[in-house]
């Protein structure tokens, strides 16, 4: 059985802390945070302690912290024989210099609280510069995904921002998107099958072959029309940009 320490109480922590659950071959040992509040979930179903406190020895360390934090809290487990890891899209495995046995265990995917996910069907990114280590890090993530990637720091770093275009920037589109169709009282639901198909298209097509719509025809009245419409100039300003990029993209007459 893989024994495990968690440090963090946020969105991925939670995540981790669930699906560990399901599986008799991993026990979370304690879960670790900065405050009562925030360990208050978790204290119903096994050991937590605050930060500063003892925190006891496990097979594994799993740093699910803000980036900034990382390299500090790794430093309170600088006397630990587990491999510690981190959850990080970004932080390069040097940021657990404070540690013997390191790696990272990246679960690509967006988590919010009160969402279920199928971590089966997560792909999960891992790193390490031990043989040993990296064997050990295989079995947690093969335990709980069919997905295992062994990743170096620039690939996920790479991927990272790659998921920040197709997540994070994505989602606000569908904000302003929202927020246009309650500026005028239609309803967003209505384009929510769009939405799905415009996902679901990519599963067979590059996203480049993919692409539609006015600026792709390069139908500048109707995307004057459409800037003319926006009643925020942020609004049209992402509209102007984006439109151009796309012209740019395939070779239209800006």
């Amino acid at each position: 059985m893989l024994s495990i320490v968690l440090i963090g109480t946020g969105n991925i922590a939670t995540h981790l802390f669930d699906t560990f659950n399901l599986y008799d071959t991993i026990n979370v040992e304690q879960v670790v945070g900065r405050s009562e509040k925030s360990l208050a979930y978790f204290s119903k179903k096994t050991d937590v302690c605050l930060i500063n406190n003892t925190i006891k020895n496990a097979d594994l360390y799993i740093i699910a912290v803000s980036d900034d934090a990382i390299t500090s809290v790794s430093e309170k487990l600088k006397n630990k024989n587990g491999l510690i890891l981190h959850t990080s899209g970004s932080a390069p495995l040097s940021g657990l210099s404070f540690n013997k046995n390191t790696g990272v265990f990246y679960p690509l995917q967006t988590f919010t609280k009160g969402k279920q996910v199928d971590f089966k069907t997560i792909p999960i990114c891992i790193e390490s510069n031990k043989e040993s280590d990296l064997n050990l890090l295989q079995q947690l993530a093969k335990t709980i995904s069919n997905k295992v990637y062994e990743i170096s720091t620039t690939e996920r770093q790479h991927l990272h921002v790659a998921a920040v275009f197709v997540n994070n920037f994505t989602n606000y589109m569908f904000t302003l998107g929202n927020e246009i169709c309650e500026e005028n009282k239609v309803p967003f639901d209505i384009l929510k099958p769009l939405i799905s198909e415009t996902v679901a298209k990519i599963s067979k097509l590059k996203p480049i072959d993919a692409q539609t719509g006015p600026a792709k025809r390069n139908d500048i009245q109707t995307m004057q029309r459409h800037i003319e419409q926006l009643q925020s100039k942020e609004k049209k300003n992402i509209y102007k940009l984006l439109s151009e990029a796309i012209q740019k993209k395939y070779g239209k007459e800006l």
